[in-house]
């Protein structure tokens, strides 16, 4: 979820005034009934009334301050600044105006404009607060967050009671990854006003950060209690919820969905995934976040080359270049990469350490940039500089994405690939790798993107990936051992009441069986035995397991029977990681991207009769494959035969399809075409 910035607006607790002076020879009565109007609201009718003047007095500077002040009250910007534009050409030293000036041009994200505006407020007048604390607010917007924490500290020590630059410091911080220091401003914005639910808000994202999910959702409490329309804390309190797996309101959440519809703010669409299954829903949601959030215009491209490069140059853009998911599912396709071809190059915005599997990457890549802490024009700069002919998003609006950078157009053809499941509605990215299982005809009117249908899965696998050698036994990890071990590794989030009372139902007819699921954190384990209790299950028949090196979490996969899916998000990786061990997957395929995922690796593995499409058939096969030994173990035979010999780990297979798309996305440009769907055709 994005750090909210209702504090930031422009001009908080300082709207447009229009500040005290002569009229330059206007009529003292002119000037006062001007003010009665505007001070009675009449904002429409003092605005024709200044314009009626402003011909006779052209150099009464307290008339054109009024139509500025007046204009901005209606909406007429253009017509705002130009009045307070004319106030501050006849009275230079009016600060308030060049303030005003600022606050218009911010509203506009002309930051530059705005930032001169309020140097020059400054250069007036040092100790105008608002001007420091909005000067901090355009210098965090352009990802200058050292300037801008000085700017609202500036604000502060002229102002030590200013709630928002308490609250706007606090956004500086959380940006730098400083959460203590956030969660401190935002307390001390509170703690001068109480009511200030945007505070409330983003002191929840900072304790979520920091693993306090409890005190993140009675935080989200605390800010619906002061606004109790504010749809989009509701929804993420609703999806915290979701990662502890807490239930009790999981009732509001397609209503909670239909508010944010109608809701005038964009919510951040990576966390609508799990709560509904609608891909044109989710279309809806991307189309207004981009909208909202990527208001710059793009960058002019660089003049076609009269040539076609002999060797593509592609640009990888994520924060998971280390051991993560991600990469797991990469590694094996940028060792594989034809060189020849195609010059690689990785840009890691992301500060967690490399490990074993970002060090290898940074190895098979032609060229590692880290870019972490560095604002979005300059790593577009940067980029731009390398002369991409195609950028790569790994990480679309999930956790730590930084769409943003697409923006600025860091390369002639822009895709989005692997970390966003689901369409990003923004006109700067021209394609999604997909294939035909995950996008279906039927759905393709809800991705905004050209798709680049690959011929079997849309998801690169590694079939390098090591599988630790164990002597473990099912007694070392909890488990019985001859009862039938269900297992479902995917994170809590995706867990949802209604697959869950599958699984118990499952576990209520097959005598000794146990769920096998991943521990992240002790709330989701105890709500988790809870729920299990109340269908009338012993919650000691719930086993969770410990995180562990990648190696061995494949190793202990040989311990379960077989993996059960959830449903609005799937197992991405997670249903790669049992598969690759051997464990077969039972999935239900649902109607958006990232409900047929499973679908899709299944289908590129041979295994389509393992994928179900109702909620009824899900359970069917599962309860047939737990209680029929001799048919589990055919499917395990056939799981073993096909993971060598079918599309799914192929990864040089998967490569060279790959980079087919990639090369008939980056010829239709050079042939001066726009971007088209493309159907990547199977190669032998």
């Amino acid at each position: 979820m994005k750090n909210r910035k209702a504090g930031a607006k422009p001009g908080r607790g300082a709207p447009p005034r229009p500040g005290a002076a002569d009229g330059h020879g206007m009529p003292a009565d002119l000037l006062a009934a001007l003010l009665e109007r505007v001070n009675r609201g009449q904002f429409a009718e003092a605005v024709a009334e200044a314009e009626r003047l402003t011909p006779q007095y052209p150099h009464a500077f307290l008339l054109w301050t009024i139509l500025g002040a007046a204009a901005a009250q209606i909406g007429k910007t253009e017509q705002a600044i130009a009045g307070y534009t004319r106030a501050c050409a006849i009275n230079p030293g009016f600060a308030d105006g060049h303030y005003n000036l600022g606050v218009l041009y911010q509203a506009q994200d002309r930051f530059e404009a705005a930032a001169a505006c309020y140097r020059q407020t400054l250069s007036i007048e040092p100790d105008h607060a608002d001007a420091h604390n909005s000067l901090g607010t355009v210098l965090q917007a352009q990802g200058e967050l050292a300037q801008a924490a000085e700017s609202h500290a500036r604000a502060l020590a002229r102002n030590p009671g200013f709630a928002e630059a308490h609250y706007n410091l606090g956004i500086v911080f959380k940006a730098q990854g400083k959460l203590e220091e956030a969660a401190g401003c935002y307390r001390r914005s509170l703690s001068l006003r109480p009511d200030f639910a945007e505070a409330h808000t983003n002191l929840a994202v900072v304790l979520r950060d920091q693993g306090q999910l409890d005190a993140a959702i009675a935080s989200y409490r605390q800010a619906l209690a002061c606004k109790p329309d504010h749809a989009l804390a509701e929804a993420d309190m609703l999806y915290q919820q979701m990662h502890i797996c807490d239930w009790r309101e999981h009732h509001a959440l397609e209503a909670a969905c239909a508010r944010l519809a109608a809701h005038k703010d964009a919510p951040p669409t990576g966390m609508l995934l799990a709560m509904v299954d609608d891909a044109g829903m989710h279309l809806r949601f991307s189309r207004k976040w981009a909208a909202a959030k990527f208001r710059l215009p793009s960058q002019p491209l660089p003049t076609r080359p009269a040539e076609r490069p002999k060797r593509l140059r592609i640009g990888y853009f994520s924060a998971d270049f280390y051991d993560h998911a991600t990469l797991f599912l990469m590694a094996g396709l940028l060792r594989e990469h034809d060189k020849a071809r195609f010059e690689v190059y990785a840009y890691n915005y992301g500060s967690a350490a490399p490990g074993e599997w970002g060090q290898r990457a940074q190895q098979q890549v032609d060229r590692f940039v880290d870019v972490a802490d560095q604002p979005a024009r300059a790593i577009a700069d940067l980029a731009r500089s390398h002369a991409l002919d195609i950028a790569i998003d790994l990480k679309g609006y999930t956790m730590q994405g930084r769409a943003d950078l697409f923006q600025h157009r860091l390369a002639p053809v822009q895709i989005s690939y692997l970390g966003y499941p689901g369409s990003m509605g923004a006109d700067f990215i021209d394609y999604l790798v997909a294939d035909p299982v995950v996008i279906p005809p039927d759905q393709r009117a809800h991705y905004s993107e050209r798709v680049i249908a690959l011929p079997h899965s849309y998801q690169p696998n590694d079939n390098a990936r090591p599988i630790a050698a164990s002597t473990a036994s099912r007694a070392d990890f909890g488990l019985p051992e001859s009862g039938f071990v269900l297992c479902c590794f995917n994170s809590p989030y995706k867990i949802s009441p209604r697959e869950f009372a599958i699984w118990m139902r499952v576990l209520g007819q097959i005598d000794g069986s146990v769920l096998w699921l991943l521990k992240t954190n002790t709330w989701c384990e105890a709500n988790l035995r809870r729920e299990a209790a109340a269908r009338g299950i012993a919650p000691e028949r719930l086993v969770f397991a410990e995180p562990m090196h990648h190696a061995d979490h494949l190793a202990r996969h040989r311990h379960a029977d077989l993996f059960v899916d959830c449903f609005h998000v799937n197992a991405h990786t997670t249903a790669s990681d049992a598969l690759w061990a051997g464990l077969p997957v039972v999935t239900r395929a649902g109607r958006q991207f990232a409900a047929r995922v499973s679908a899709s690796l299944l289908s590129a593995l041979g295994l389509p009769d393992l994928v179900t499409t109702s909620d009824a058939h899900y359970e069917a096969l599962i309860l047939a494959l737990a209680s029929d030994p001799a048919k589990l173990a055919a499917i395990r035979a056939r799981l073993a035969a096909n993971r060598l010999d079918h599309p799914l780990f192929d990864t040089r297979l998967y490569t060279r399809h790959f980079e087919a798309g990639l090369e008939a996305a980056y010829d239709r440009y050079f042939a001066g075409l726009p971007p088209e769907d493309i159907a990547v055709p199977a190669q032998p």
